[in-house]
């Protein structure tokens, strides 16, 4: 009966999004305000009834009812709590159902936090995410149903793909979901200000809390997701230029670019058309991702589905909305007026430098992602693309931008001073400079570039605290000035430096890693010794254990560095009971210098007791991950600050003067 009310739940959900879509949208057209306050309660029922819907196939997953299909292909009972839950977005249906729910969320967020918006904009805004919970319902219904019942029920599930059966694969679908559906919210601002003609400060300022939230959610859920891939997999790498990871970098590349185009537009009233058109472009890359992963396009670790009918209904909805979006654009973009101006030299300029290089990066990414796809459907040649033509175009993009990132706060709008910003810079140009002197000294064999690349990410950071340091005229002032000053700065001041000195942090593991990397591939029996970054290995043999839903054979590998003992390290390899997938589970030694990290592979049939290990030693790797997480930080500090999270600042109160007396 729960899940019939869930499918119940889900069919009316369908219907007031029907409602939201309609009544608000005329309303906003004919100026009724009755029709346009339709909008805000249907939005927060619509939520409701997505939650009711995901909480019942929870429910189903919870307590293993295999009569229903989507249960029996994606569950076992042997399975732990935790990814029994998980399960629920472990598959392409309850996945979709999850996307919805986050969809239905933003909007009715919207509905709640957006009471001071325009009301024809704000009609408009839940109008259009209407719409396209509309699109995502009816997909879900006609061809992804998370409720279909198999009679009879079966007695067993097929279980989940063991290499889902993890902790971060639990969490990181929510948030990366959380980042391609938040844009939304930017699409649907940015087709209601076309649809209104009223394209100003003001807009930028209501969409950029939202496109931050999104931009915060994808950022974690991209992080999380390579450690997955690092720690799982046991590839010993982070990053692979998967297709699939390029689709949800790709909505991460446009959606930096946007935040920072807002800006422009909220200061100066500039860059109108293009942060209009980097909104709709930016959701149309997360709808493109959903295609990528679930049309049978593409095979990877990260694809969820491989039905074509399903591809074809998503290329539908894309060509719906973002060909409609675009065809609007195009309409109104002449009637949209330009801003103000500024010189190349100035705070606007650097921002647009950095839209230029994020933008162009993020092209390089798509052609290289769907040009193997476009090939092999027009002339059936099959080719890939790998790592050596992402690093070659993507990675000097890159160069410039870093090297601009610590000037741009310290530059002024309208018109900017490059050589007062330069000496503003002095002392995070010798700390780089030590730093690259310093590394150079450390690995003086090679290869030559990277400590450069390391530097580039020590100057982020030391500029991003040159930043704090300049605003808050420290060494130039007195210090209690200087502490007034820094009690003083808005928090988003604080988040800017904060997510810029995460980006140099995640180039100074990225570089590290890649540049200076150890690997060992070579067959180890009991009281064999291996040597690899200055530790020593000694591998005491493998033996069989049992976990909940499992087998595996665990290697223990003792590790001693100049002779005394530092840690033992038990990689294995796993069998899973359902589906019987074999998996590996790397053993890893986290240092201040890097990673130690162990793969346990096959027995080897003619070495008694031998088995196939592979060794790396990743140095500075950590770096990545916290790096990310420092961004996110970074972002949740700006969102605190109350310009941010509440979009429009309150009319503020006129004073009467008394009366003069006569």
């Amino acid at each position: 009966m729960i899940i019939e009310i869930g499918h119940f739940a889900l069919v009316l959900a369908l219907a007031v999004a029907v409602l939201q879509t309609v009544l608000p949208a005329w309303g906003a057209h004919v100026r009724d305000s009755r029709l346009m306050a339709v909008g805000s309660p249907a939005a927060v029922m619509q939520v409701v009834l997505v939650a009711g819907a995901f909480a019942a196939l929870t429910y189903a997953y919870v307590v293993s009812d295999f009569s229903v299909a989507n249960v029996y292909l994606n569950s076992h009972s042997a399975k732990p709590l935790l990814y029994r839950i998980s399960g629920v977005w472990g598959n392409h249906e309850g996945s979709m159902l999850l996307w919805v729910l986050m969809l239905t969320a933003f909007g009715a967020a919207v509905a709640v936090f957006g009471q001071r918006l325009p009301q024809t904009l704000r009609a408009n805004v839940l109008a259009v995410q209407g719409s396209v919970a509309v699109a995502f319902m009816l997909f879900i219904l006609l061809t992804s149903n998370p409720f279909t019942r198999l009679a009879p029920a079966p007695a067993e599930g097929l279980g989940l793909n063991p290499i889902l059966q993890d902790p971060a694969l639990a969490f990181h679908p929510p948030f990366l979901y959380a980042g391609y559906v938040g844009f939304s919210i930017a699409f649907a601002f940015a087709v209601a200000a076309l649809i209104e003609g009223r394209v100003d400060a003001a807009w930028a300022r209501w969409v950029r809390p939202w496109t931050l939230a999104a931009w915060m959610m994808l950022t974690l859920g991209i992080s999380m997701g390579s450690w997955w891939a690092y720690y799982e997999l046991g590839w010993g790498g982070w990053w692979f230029w998967d297709p699939v990871e390029n689709a949800s970098f790709m909505p991460w590349l446009a959606g930096t670019a946007l935040l920072h185009s807002a800006v422009v537009m909220e200061k100066r009233e500039a860059l109108k058309i293009w942060t209009i058109l980097l909104a709709i472009l930016t959701f149309s890359l997360s709808l493109m991702g959903t295609f990528l992963v679930r049309s049978g396009v593409l095979t990877s670790v990260h694809a969820f589905a491989v039905d074509p009918a399903r591809g074809v209904f998503i290329l539908g909805i894309l060509v719906l909305f973002i060909g409609g979006a675009l065809a609007l654009f195009a309409l109104r973009v002449g009637e949209l007026r330009q801003g103000g101006l500024f010189a190349p030299i100035s705070r606007e300029g650097s921002l647009v430098l950095n839209n230029l290089l994020l933008t162009t990066a993020c092209a390089t990414v798509f052609v290289g992602t769907l040009y193997p796809l476009a090939l092999e459907a027009i002339t059936g040649d099959k080719i890939s693309v790998g790592p050596p033509y992402f690093n070659m175009t993507f990675g000097p993009l890159m160069v410039p931008l870093l090297i601009a990132l610590p000037f741009g706060p310290l530059l002024a709008w309208k018109r900017g001073d490059l050589l007062a910003a330069a000496q503003r810079l002095w002392l995070a140009a010798l700390i780089t400079l030590v730093a690259t002197v310093a590394v150079y000294a450390a690995v003086y064999r090679g290869p030559w570039l990277a400590p450069l690349g390391i530097a580039l990410g020590v100057w982020v950071m030391a500029g991003s605290l040159a930043e704090l340091a300049s605003r808050i005229k420290l060494g130039q002032a007195p210090l209690l000035e200087s502490w007034r000053r820094f009690k003083g700065l808005p928090r988003s001041a604080f988040g800017t430096a904060v997510a810029h000195f995460g980006v140099g942090m995640m180039v100074v593991g990225v570089i590290g890693t890649s540049a200076y990397q150890s690997e060992r591939i070579l067959v180890m029996k009991p009281g064999d010794q291996a040597e690899i970054a200055g530790y020593t290995l000694t591998f005491k043999g493998a033996a069989p254990q049992r976990g909940p839903n499992y087998r595996e054979e665990v290697g223990v590998f003792e590790v001693a560095r100049n002779g005394e003992p530092v840690t033992t390290l038990t990689p294995s390899k796993r069998l899973y009971d359902a589906p019987p997938q074999p998996t590996s589970e790397a053993g890893i030694y986290v240092s201040w210098r890097g990673d130690l990290y162990a793969v346990l592979g096959d027995a080897q049939p003619n070495t008694p007791g031998g088995f196939a290990v592979w060794l790396y030693f990743n140095p500075l790797v950590r770096l990545i991950w916290l790096g990310a997480v420092v961004m996110f930080l970074g972002g949740l500090l700006s969102l605190s600050d109350r310009r941010l999270r509440v979009g429009v600042p309150r009319k503020a109160q006129v004073r009467t003067s008394p009366m003069p007396a006569e």
